[in-house]
């Protein structure tokens, strides 16, 4: 770091002396507009399905409040804002499988429900416990991979097949829709029992895959046959509150051939998700609901922990670039990476923090995650933001704060923003970076009489700027 700007830190530089420092760089100027508006974000998360979270409890204590904190800490970690957990449809636990709330069929679909449950599921309720009741968390979303086998055209809740009774998928044992929307309720229920409220519901994770561990096969037809019958079914057990995602497709684009022949409930569904693995999320779905991406991750790719080397599919810049041109380019309200932390049996980029030996280590990829999600939370509306040279982005949080992300793939440059279209003056500002040696690590920033705000951002960086009014918390 420059002399000067390690002393401005410790405060023994005049604010002028910093300003002639990012004079000699080459400049840009940042305008953040507040009455062009966009999405309201619902978060930044992760999910620790398929027994992920069962690694975690398996950690000393201290690794396991590392892990939880590096996800879902304001402080020490990326500050997560939403839970994505699996509901699980196996018959056991073998293979890192989900197990069943009812692993058997009870008699057929009109039969008294034999509902089970662990008080674990999957290890997926303490780290839900925790990062509610520790971290603060409020946005938890339970989605199924797949019906159990027996509610199916195959038999199996693996190799895709079909919910008995959508249209085309018709079954011996009868028409299972209601049965599997008793089923997701119960799985809501035992949540609130435990003191956790599940605030999203999706039935399907792309339902345009087959594999071997669980899948289900959907058109956007069968999946607005079901969703007539869930939204009721979650009306009439006083679960109004439940918001429906759908679908999860594997491609973002393909949610968009599903919408087609979801028209007529689209109303009753509240968020539209995508995974990013056939097509990523560069244009905006056609539909007036809310989006998220809902899994993203580089799944081929060994692991690196690297910011930047070659601009690989797994370093950290790259995310923050992806998750950019998601938010910006498509409107996201929420952008979920695939797993917190795992083992490194797998050993790709699947995942932010890799179990080695017992001990944790995060990635790059977490901190791109903590340089958005700490500063853009929940409710935070996206506002107009334009400057060259630089993808730069901002969001007016509920406090007041304004957050502005610059990504700069070029040389050190240095930046000034300024607020227009609205009562907006800067009073206070920070900064935080993260590159190759910091890990979003507070830098200097300075605020000017009038509001501008002035600050450097480093070569192959991203640098998130937080601006608070006088008398605004911006916490």
């Amino acid at each position: 770091m420059h002399t000067l700007l390690s002393a401005m830190l410790l405060g023994s530089v005049p604010g002028m002396a910093l300003a002639s420092v990012i004079e000699s760089r080459q400049a840009t100027g940042i305008t953040v507009n507040l009455a062009q508006t966009y999405q309201t974000m619902d978060g930044f998360g992760t999910s620790e399905a398929f027994q992920r979270a069962v690694t975690i409890k398996k950690l000393s204590e201290t690794e396991q409040r590392k892990t939880l904190d590096l996800l879902f800490s304001m402080d020490k970690g990326a500050g997560l804002s939403v839970l994505r957990n699996g509901i699980g449809s196996s018959p056991d636990m073998s293979d890192d499988h989900m197990v069943s709330i009812q692993a058997k069929n009870p008699g057929g679909p009109s039969a008294e429900p034999k509902y089970t449950w662990d008080n674990s599921d999957n290890g997926q309720l303490w780290v839900s416990t925790e990062a509610v009741h520790t971290y603060g968390v409020k946005t938890i979303y339970a989605n199924a991979w797949s019906a159990p086998g027996y509610m199916k055209t195959n038999g199996n809740d693996a190799n895709g097949g079909s919910l008995c009774g959508v249209s085309g998928a018709s079954c011996s044992s009868g028409d299972w829709k209601q049965a599997y929307a008793n089923y997701l309720v119960q799985y809501i229920k035992y949540y609130a029992a435990a003191n956790i409220s599940i605030t999203h519901l999706g039935f399907l994770n792309e339902p345009d895959l087959t594999t071997s561990y669980a899948s289900m096969r959907s058109s956007g037809a069968q999946a607005a046959d079901f969703i007539k019958v869930l939204r009721p079914t979650l009306d009439k057990n006083s679960l109004t509150n439940i918001i429906i995602n759908c679908c999860d497709t594997m491609g973002w684009s393909v949610m968009n051939t599903m919408l087609g022949q979801m028209r007529s409930v689209e109303s009753m569904v509240g968020t539209v998700t995508g995974h990013s693995y056939t097509s990523t999320a560069t244009s905006a779905l056609s539909t007036k609901q809310k989006s998220w991406m809902t899994e993203a991750a580089d799944n081929n790719g060994a692991w690196t922990s690297a910011w930047y080397s070659n601009g690989g599919a797994g370093e950290g810049m790259t995310w923050a670039n992806n998750i950019y041109t998601a938010v910006t380019s498509a409107n996201v309200s929420a952008y979920l990476y695939w797993i917190g932390a795992q083992d490194r049996s797998s050993n790709t980029n699947s995942k932010m923090i890799r179990v080695v030996n017992k001990a944790v280590e995060p990635s790059k990829r977490l901190w791109a995650m903590a340089n958005w999600s700490r500063f853009v939370r929940p409710g935070a509306v996206r506002v107009g933001a334009s400057g060259s040279g630089v993808r730069t982005s901002a969001f007016r949080n509920v406090d007041g704060a304004l957050a502005v992300q610059v990504i700069n793939s070029g040389s050190e440059r240095s930046v000034t923003i300024t607020v227009s279209g609205g009562e907006f003056v800067a009073a206070k500002a920070e900064a935080w970076v993260t590159d190759n040696t910091r890990d979003c690590s507070l830098v200097a920033a300075s605020v000017d009489s009038s509001g501008k705000v002035t600050g450097s951002v480093p070569a192959r960086s991203m640098v998130t700027f937080v601006l608070r009014p006088a008398g605004g918390t911006g916490k």
